[in-house]
């Protein structure tokens, strides 16, 4: 039987309890702040603060950037959250492993070069964002809290995000046995 502090040294969890939990994570959201979790307006946000110091603030003119009020919000503490949780979740786990750039699986198709693994990751990264913007939101926005409430263009979006992912899998990896 396996105890909470075991669980939390497990390299891979069970999707059903880290589904449960993300739910749970995310009624506590609406429920405390009255805000759906997402974070792809925080990056938006974080570029416009970025451009704001290097053109004297002109950023906050654009009609974009007036839309989205560029500020430090809750959901900042979310994505440090994220990233802070998956470091400490892969020190407690035994998984961290300083020097590894390129997984395995990627490895085994394309080779161990870091360079080219860093190179199409951030152009994916560029191209996510991108996507989340003209979307209006991000996966955790529309896949998560989206359909939790029941939205249409959530579910839309979301079975998107599968079938994107999927076709994507297959063409980067082909089938995966």
């Amino acid at each position: 039987m396996e105890t909470i502090a075991s669980v939390l040294t497990d390299t891979n969890w069970s999707p059903y309890a880290v589904g449960i939990g993300i739910g749970i994570l995310s009624w506590l959201s609406f429920l405390i702040s009255g805000k759906p979790l997402a974070t792809s307006t925080t990056f938006a946000r974080a570029g416009g603060m970025i451009e704001g110091v290097f053109t004297a603030d002109k950023a906050k003119q654009r009609p974009y950037y007036k839309k989205i009020k560029l500020h430090i919000s809750w959901q900042w503490m979310l994505v440090f959250g994220v990233i802070i949780g998956s470091f400490l979740s892969a020190i407690i786990s035994g998984d961290f492993q300083i020097g590894v750039w390129v997984p395995s699986l990627w490895a085994s198709a394309f080779g161990d070069n870091a360079l080219l693994r860093v190179l199409v990751a951030l152009t994916g990264g560029v191209i996510l964002g991108f996507g989340s913007r003209f979307a209006d939101g991000c996966t955790s926005g529309h896949g998560i809290s989206g359909t939790l409430q029941l939205a249409v263009s959530s579910w839309v979006s979301a079975i998107c995000f599968f079938i994107g992912g999927i076709i994507t899998a297959h063409i980067i990896y082909g089938v995966i046995a």
